[in-house]
């Protein structure tokens, strides 16, 4: 994930169990893939602006997902174990997707617009 400049959702696990957590991991990389997929057919439509903020909400939506994920190492690294279940691989599996899929609908959305540079308007 780049350096933009965007605020992620105020993300708290306090009182939450480890399947909420999880929940909460699938929810936030879900809606980033959605608005990376988004941006890609805006791009593709010459909707460049409203593509960029479809990459933007897809970064803010990754940077909530990745804080819960980044909660649950420092909490294994300081000795407190997470079940690993396959909810918990599940939820790992969609954040990691998303990321995947967030960079590559950045680079779509670059490429769509050098190639509406050379193409002939009508």
């Amino acid at each position: 994930m780049n350096n933009d400049e965007t605020t992620e959702h105020d993300v708290s696990m306090e009182g939450m169990d480890d399947t909420e957590i999880v929940f909460q991991i699938i929810l936030y990389a879900g809606n980033a893939r959605s608005s990376a997929m988004e941006a890609i057919e805006l791009a593709k439509a010459g909707k460049f602006q409203e593509a960029k903020e479809e990459l933007s909400s897809a970064k803010k939506e990754l940077v909530s997902s990745h804080k819960i994920q980044t909660r649950i190492i420092n909490k294994e690294a300081a000795g407190e174990k997470t079940e690993m279940s396959v909810m918990m691989v599940h939820a790992q599996d969609h954040l990691m997707n998303a990321i995947t899929i967030r960079d590559m609908a950045s680079e779509f959305v670059d490429l769509y617009e050098r190639i509406d540079q050379f193409v002939p308007k009508s």
